[in-house]
């Protein structure tokens, strides 16, 4: 059966089309239920016959009918093992797949699954469901009536067969209810259907609707609206396409909850930013949303606070009632008041303010935490905190918070309306007990948006069979290098060896220098399964106790791993350089090679130091040492950057796997020496594809930061003397190298780490994308910079590879890195990948150094990092960690702090009676871990020296902590290097 639909389109030069498509309408297609004996035998049958109701409100055995809402809003609720004998029509597929991508995968994950009996009725192909638009219905109503259709079908056509299996409709929708009680249909809410199943947990899962009201509740009205109204999106386009407005991603400040940056354009540097302060200029804006701002004249511009504010609730929080909302009000306001009368430090400029006036984009996911305690034990409203600070608490309804009571939970944001404080959201399962070390490395994981699920068999099927060996054609194809005494240095325990040098004189009296880098891309091929997951994961994320690798084992540590003894494909960038460490000739190329050690960095240094030792190897290492710290003084004559940060590793259990001891990372000069000969190889190669390549090559670049940027550097200089000049890379450089002070060695080293965040983050880009004098890596002060000398552990490497395959003509030509669109989009995708994997592995430091300190309370050196209005930042070099000390009481908040404290912003000073704490100054806390927040555990520093009466800590009476959760009397420790 054929039918046609006609419809007009007008083209850009205003002609008219006259479009006509066939649509072909079947008899043949199944009802999916096994107890049917009409439809083709043939036909896939996923439907059971025989089952018991699934809900109290229906009698008999059903089959449900969810329409396009209920999937699109209620996923979390379909997701549960309860939903059995669901039929999908394909008009709720189509509709997702146009409307949310999330939704529309995980229905057909569903639809995968056997054990759940999900089924797929094309009605939109059968002669007996299929309907047309009528004049004047809009799109929805149509859909809905070919929904109800469905149901009305396979009701009838299963009882016609005398079968008593009901088809049952689920909908929200009050007028689709109506129309299909009115049609005879048997149909519920979601909210009726789930309360006749005798699962309270599924009834959590229920989404709220955006006016605050569950599915199927009357809305209130006598709520008083607490934020601006959002425009329109006709409004919200206008005022973009005429300048007034200007949209871009929102950031949240992690160290005041009232304050966030609107990074305007797809500006990756995040330079040009627009300020937003108080609740009702930031309107309801989430983390990563894409909003629409309206920039303030400049006579109501400001400058950034100095006050560190967290949003913690007061003691008489009252969650659980509807009207909680006016309290909480009332107290933004007096916080508001205080901090817009804070000081701000003397000479920093004000940056352009405004205020978000629409949501373009939602930016919402799952997210992991925990209830807020609540002090009404039948309370059935609750907070909920999540473990990211800069997400707001999320208001949900649940009926098992004794349950979930020191419990991690996943919640998601279903609206957030202009009356209520936080946002509103349902409960969507339980990861875990809080404290357990598997379930905070998952919530770890989640928060960070980690792909960490195994990989699949699709992946694991385009893994070369073993035993894998090199053949007659490979070496005919690459270069040997197995003789040439060649090496690797790498940390303790590494098992995904990257790289290897070599070094040996040639009879000119110049030397050749080998750089090679496992060749990942042999093994993994262009739109595979295996590229696929390598490019979604894009990098491998390194945590305290585990690695995230971006490809499976058998290659990361096996095949593609330049172990020792074996025989192994690389990708060789080959040196001629002089005694002097100049390049006089560089070629590339695909090679086998041989190491003959894999040192560790103090196996290396140790060789490189016993005079005794004459072999070919450690002579090499000589060779690459002295040549690495000519190339080093060159770099730094250059303009580059030498910047600090804190690097700890833990000495953990080799039972219980608790950090037992942290060491600060040590620095030999054969870490300095790898580094240098993978600059070489970056830097050439990036050179090199950018020649041959020059629209479509990935490169690396790191943004010149706006000289205001380093606002806060010049002024911690100048307190101790010290001028700082930040016009160009040069000069910063060399400003730093002058501002020591012999009888403080550490000060140089902070001021570095002040230095480094004043700076942009480096990020990948096509070249074709930008303008050539924009490819500048500051940091490193390269004209051209990339990635090349990791592939097995991120995939920007691997892309550089091909490149390279390419511009030497070692491989063929790969069509989509040819088009810059498509290169820049995977850019995009790595540059996040690669902050989340950042982020996490910091994360995870910060989760060791808790459970460390769990059952401690020591005495430690510190520094005051940054002076703040109401605190200190205080450095503890020896865990690689900064803590807040606060010196003021929280705007607003009840007076705990009894001493009063003296800011000085332009000394950046805070001074109580006759003692002055100065920036960079050397202090004594105590250091002991707060779980009085159970979300957000924290280490708390107390002063101790210099002592200030009424504020420091009396040493000689020790504080209270908690009792060590480890039961019995303590075991021999067995301890290893993570």
């Amino acid at each position: 059966m054929l039918t046609q639909k006609v419809f007009l389109r007008k083209t850009k030069r205003g002609n008219i089309l006259k479009i006509v498509r066939e649509h072909y309408l079947r008899e043949d297609i199944g009802c999916g239920s096994v107890a049917c004996g009409r439809c083709d035998s043939e036909s896939t049958r996923p439907l059971q016959k025989d089952f018991e109701s699934a809900s109290k409100v229906v009698e008999h055995a059903h089959y449900i009918v969810p329409d396009t809402n209920i999937v699109l809003h209620q996923i979390d609720v379909l997701k549960d093992e309860a939903f059995r004998n669901v039929i999908v029509p394909q008009t709720v597929i189509q509709e997702l797949r146009h409307r949310h991508a999330p939704a529309y995968n995980s229905i057909r994950e569903m639809l995968a699954i056997e054990e759940r009996h999900f089924y797929c009725f094309v009605n939109e192909h059968h002669k007996d469901t299929y309907v047309e638009r009528l004049p004047g219905e809009s799109a929805n109503d149509r859909n809905d009536r070919a929904i109800r259709r469905v149901v009305g079908y396979l009701q009838s056509h299963l009882a016609e067969q005398g079968l008593s299996i009901e088809v049952v409709l689920l909908t929200n929708d009050r007028e689709c209810l109506n129309s299909a009680k009115k049609e005879g249909l048997t149909a519920f809410s979601l909210k009726e259907y789930v309360g006749g199943m005798g699962k309270p947990e599924l009834l959590d899962k229920i989404s709220i609707d955006a006016d605050g009201s569950s599915e199927g509740d009357p809305v209130t009205n006598k709520k008083k609206f607490m934020y601006p109204e959002h425009l329109t999106p006709i409004a919200l386009q206008a005022g973009i396409k005429s300048g007034r407005l200007r949209s871009g991603k929102f950031m949240a400040s992690r160290d005041n909850y009232l304050e966030g940056f609107v990074c305007l354009g797809d500006n990756e540097d995040e330079s040009d930013r627009v300020l937003i302060q108080g609740l009702m200029n930031l309107n309801r804006a989430v983390q990563d949303d894409t909003v629409v701002v309206e920039i303030l004249p400049e006579s109501e511009w400001v400058c950034p606070s100095s006050v560190v504010l967290e949003d913690e609730p007061e003691e008489d929080d009252k969650v659980d009632e509807e009207d909680d909302d006016g309290d909480e009000v009332e107290r933004e306001k007096k916080v508001e008041k205080a901090l817009k009368e804070s000081k701000t430090e003397k000479g920093v400029e004000k940056m352009p303010t405004g205020k978000i006036v629409g949501i373009l984009k939602r930016k919402w996911r799952p997210y992991c935490g925990i209830l807020a305690p609540s002090a009404i034990k039948e309370a059935t409203k609750h907070l909920f905190v999540a473990a990211e600070r800069k997400i707001p608490k999320i208001r949900i309804e649940t009926r098992q918070a004794a349950a979930l009571t020191g419990k991690r939970i996943v919640v998601a944001i279903d609206s957030w309306p202009r009356h209520s404080r936080y946002p509103l959201g349902h409960y969507v399962r339980t990861l875990g007990d809080i404290g357990d070390r598997k379930v905070e490395n998952q919530v770890l994981l989640l928060e960070h948006d980690i792909p960490h699920q195994p990989f699949s068999q699709a992946v694991l099927n385009c893994l070369p069979k073993m035993p894998w060996l090199i053949t007659p054609l490979d070496e005919s194809k690459r270069q040997d290098f197995r003789s040439v005494p060649t090496c690797s240095v790498d940390p303790p325990g590494c098992t995904d060896i990257d790289d290897a040098l070599h070094a040996r004189s040639l009879p000119n009296g110049n030397f050749e220098i080998g750089v090679h880098i496992a060749d990942v891309s042999h093994f993994i091929r262009p739109h595979t399964a295996l590229d696929r997951e390598a490019a979604t994961r894009g990098t491998t994320v390194y945590l305290v106790d585990q690695r995230i690798d971006m490809i499976p084992d058998l290659l990361s540590s096996n095949l593609c791993s330049l172990i020792s003894d074996v025989d192994r494909f690389a990708f060789s960038a080959v040196f001629e350089m002089t005694e002097d460490a100049k390049v006089v000739g560089a070629k590339y190329c695909k090679s086998i090679i041989r190491s003959k050690n894999s040192f560790t960095y103090a196996e290396a240094q140790a060789r490189i130091d016993d005079k005794a030792r004459k072999d070919e190897v450690t002579e090499g290492l000589r060779v690459l040492n002295s040549l690495a710290k000519k190339m080093k003084l060159k770099r730094m004559e250059n303009g580059a950057l030498n910047l600090a940060s804190s690097e700890v590793r833990f000495q953990v259990d080799s039972e219980t796997h608790d950090p037992i001891d942290v060491k600060t990372k040590e620095l030999l000069e054969v870490n300095s020496m790898v580094e240098e000969f993978m600059l070489l190889a970056n830097k050439s190669v990036a050179e090199f594809i950018y020649n041959e390549l020059s629209h479509c090559a990935l490169l690396r670049r790191h943004p010149v930061p706006p000289v205001g940027n380093f606002d806060p550097l010049v002024r911690a200089a100048a307190t101790r003397g010290f001028d700082i000049q930040v016009d160009c890379g040069k000069h910063l450089a060399d400003s730093l190298d002058r501002a020591s002070i012999d009888t403080d060695p550490f000060f140089n080293t902070m001021l570095r780490m002040v230095a480094t965040r004043c700076m942009s983050q480096a990020i990948y880009f096509c070249s074709g994308t930008i303008a050539k004098e924009d490819f500048l890596h500051y940091g490193l002060a390269l004209p051209f910079y990339t990635h090349f000398t990791s592939p097995i552990r991120r995939y920007s490497d691997l892309i550089v590879h091909r490149l390279l395959a390419v511009a030497i003509g070692a491989d063929a030509t790969y069509p989509e890195l040819l088009d810059k669109v498509r290169v820049q989009n995977l850019c995009n995708n790595l540059n996040y990948r690669h902050k989340m994997a950042q982020y996490a592995g910091r994360a995870s430091v910060t989760l060791y150094t808790q459970i460390y300190f769990r059952d401690k309370n020591v005495l430690e050196d510190g520094y005051i990092l940054f002076v703040r209005e109401n605190a200190l930042q205080v450095l503890l070099p020896k865990y690689g960690m900064e803590c807040t000390l606060y010196v003021k009481d929280k705007p607003g908040g009840q007076q705990r702090i009894k001493v009063p404290f003296t800011y000085d912003a332009e000394k950046c000073t805070q001074t109580a009676g006759d003692v002055t704490l100065r920036q960079f100054e050397r202090i004594t806390v105590r250091v002991s871990l707060d779980r009085t927040n159970i979300q957000h555990q924290k280490l708390v520093v107390e002063l101790v020296r210099p002592h200030i009466p009424g504020f420091s800590v009396d040493i000689e009476k020790p504080m209270e902590v908690d009792e060590p959760r480890n039961d019995g009397e303590p075991e021999k420790k067995k301890t290893r290097a993570v």
